[in-house]
């Protein structure tokens, strides 16, 4: 991972250098909330991002650990984005600006149903939107004792539990 060279420790001047452009997090928003996961799915978007811009944007994504880069096996040389649970984590942040956005913006594109969600099972819609970005963890299922394996309790032990 390339390090920046830091301007300031301040927490705000971190966020707002890893995450602070308005192409940043656009492509954070489409990766999120609007399945896009290709290069040409980004220059598709309503916004038309220039390739250069996109292609900066993406490369320091991936540099920061925000997003990874995969190749895509249904085409040959084509490669497909992903957030990272670094990424993920951006989850929290992103939902504010859509509720913050749908509070002051008169003309927002925001879903109404979405944010009615939003604001009455924040907690349902995050942890639903976190299980489909984030890929399902393998569950360690614990062998199970049977009386071979189960260790002896000692009387002492037994004549307690009989109490």
């Amino acid at each position: 991972m390339k390090q920046h060279r830091r301007k300031s420790d301040c927490p705000v001047h971190f966020g707002l250098d890893v995450f602070g452009d308005a192409w940043t997090l656009l492509i954070v928003r489409d990766l999120m909330f609007k399945g896009r996961t290709s290069y040409t799915d980004f220059l598709r978007a309503e916004e038309g991002i220039a390739t250069n811009v996109l292609a900066d944007r993406l490369l320091r994504l991936e540099e920061d650990g925000i997003v990874a880069k995969d190749s895509d096996p249904a085409r040959a040389g084509g490669s497909r984005y992903r957030l990272t649970a670094k990424g993920v984590d951006l989850l929290p942040i992103m939902l504010e600006i859509i509720s913050w956005s749908a509070k002051h913006d008169p003309e927002t594109a925001a879903d109404r149903a979405f944010v009615r969600r939003l604001r009455t099972n924040r907690q349902a819609l995050e942890f639903e939107i976190r299980a489909s970005l984030l890929p399902p963890r393998r569950s360690v299922v614990p062998t199970q004792r049977t009386a071979s394996t189960r260790p002896a309790r000692r009387e002492q032990d037994t004549a307690e539990v009989a109490r």
